[in-house]
């Protein structure tokens, strides 16, 4: 699959759909052979499926909670299966599933990302197609588009669970208390970060050393300055050398010499910006929408916390050719179903009725907008999220991650460049250079 063919189609397939009712993604009453029923084991030998995701209890506590329940519930359906979790943040998960991978050992279901992080696990036949389940119970459930993202060479090797565009978030009282207001250009985002430096409060919580967060600023440059699908286009034909881009990369670093970012950012995981963001220590934080459920949901936050937090959409960049309606973003993780598992039906049943359950009850219950379609009148939603789902019915357009879209080796080159780029230790023209490389080098 093309990879650019879904970013440049995600918003036009999806804005249409995503606010239609189907019921909340379908139930399990009845449940057949595919939507996880007790007919798949009834009267079989038990049955052990082994699953790894990235939601730790603690830092993705709503998430966490979600997938214990549809265990739990699944298990209680199918009382001769047990599922064993393993939990791993972010990046842990992405180096075990390398590890495992390479020993031919994966889970029998685990989460993958989109495009480019993908192709190499198919090209490895390390994950099973999934189509015969988009024909089945999963039928018309997902937002049109979210597929596809998941697709390589007419085949559907993992099914999305989850859709993601990145807004800035900020603290209404920090910036009620210097008489701010969210800015809709770089230039009244460079004034804001101005009064904040001078007032000794950190404008922006980034955690630098894990790159990809760095990645969100720099594309945002890149698609404000260079209009929407200059991305695209640049990594589809392998060259990085439009202007745009450059210019991107020279006014991230503006941004560090106005000390955007808290000290030592670089050296900082996300996690430990976002404590600064949460704790009130920084007054913005830009990171996707699944953060929301910590600004809306989450029972372990504070309800004092959440009514300060606000978000705006990532500033416009004058003589940019972007618009204010353009959004980075894009499909999260999708389950996948290991093909050298010994229980791959099972786990087939499984991955059905988790996405059915998932789509059903991650709106109300961690505040996440799934991949499968949303009836919105037939649920409550907190104000932020129902504003988000209507930002992104607005969206001109959704450009999908970088480092996404970008194989592995050109993909983690873009995190060391990026890295790099926003320590100053690489000019613009030198990042710029360095990425059209790892990008020509197809790898």
């Amino acid at each position: 699959m093309k990879k650019q063919v879904y970013a440049a189609a995600l918003t036009t397939a999806m804005l249409g759909t995503l606010l239609a009712g189907c019921g909340g993604g379908g139930g399990t009453e009845g449940a057949g052979s595919n939507s996880g029923g007790t007919a798949g084991t009834a009267g079989g030998e038990k049955v052990t499926l082994k699953m790894m995701h990235l939601w730790p209890d603690g830092s993705n506590s709503a998430q966490n909670k979600l997938v214990k329940q549809i265990i739990d519930d699944y298990q209680a359906a199918n009382p001769k299966v047990t599922i064993q979790t393993e939990v791993l943040e972010n990046e842990q998960y992405k180096n075990k599933l390398k590890v495992l991978s390479a020993s031919n050992n994966l889970p029998d279901v685990g989460f993958t990302w989109a495009a480019g992080f993908l192709e190499p696990y198919i090209k490895g036949n390390m994950f099973t197609p999934l189509d015969d389940l988009l024909k089945g119970d999963l039928n018309g459930k997902f937002v049109s588009g979210t597929t596809e993202a998941y697709a390589i060479d007419g085949k559907t090797y993992a099914l999305p669970v989850e859709l993601n565009i990145v807004p800035v978030y900020y603290n209404k009282e920090i910036f009620k208390k210097y008489n701010l207001t969210p800015p809709a250009t770089l230039e009244e985002l460079k004034t804001v970060i101005k009064t904040l430096t001078d007032n000794g409060v950190t404008p922006v919580a980034l955690g630098g050393k894990d790159a990809w967060t760095s990645s969100f600023w720099y594309m945002y440059l890149a698609e404000r300055i260079g209009g929407a699908g200059l991305l695209d286009k640049s990594i589809a034909s392998g060259t990085f050398t439009d202007p745009g881009l450059i210019q991107a990369g020279r006014t991230m670093q503006e941004l560090v010499d106005l000390k955007a970012f808290q000290k030592g950012f670089n050296g900082l995981s996300n996690d430990e910006a976002k404590s600064e963001f949460m704790n009130e220590k920084a007054a913005m934080y830009a990171m996707g929408t699944w953060e929301v459920p910590n600004y809306t949901t989450n029972p372990d936050v504070p309800q004092a916390f959440k009514d300060k937090i606000g978000f705006f959409k990532f500033p416009t960049v004058e003589g940019g050719k972007g618009t204010v309606n353009n959004w980075v973003g894009g499909p999260g993780v999708g389950l996948f179903v290991s093909e050298k598992s010994k229980v791959k039906e099972e786990a087939k049943k499984f991955v059905s009725y988790f996405v059915q359950k998932w789509g059903e009850n991650s709106v109300t219950k961690a505040g996440i907008i799934p991949a499968t379609k949303v009836d919105t009148a037939a649920v409550q939603l907190p104000p932020m999220f129902t504003e988000l789902l209507s930002e992104l019915n607005k969206a001109d357009k959704v450009t999908l991650y970088v480092d996404v879209q970008m194989k592995p080796g050109a993909s983690e080159e873009h995190h060391n460049l990026v890295q790099a780029l926003a320590g100053k230790a690489l000019t613009p023209e030198e990042f710029a250079k360095k990425q059209e490389e790892a990008l020509k080098a197809g790898k």
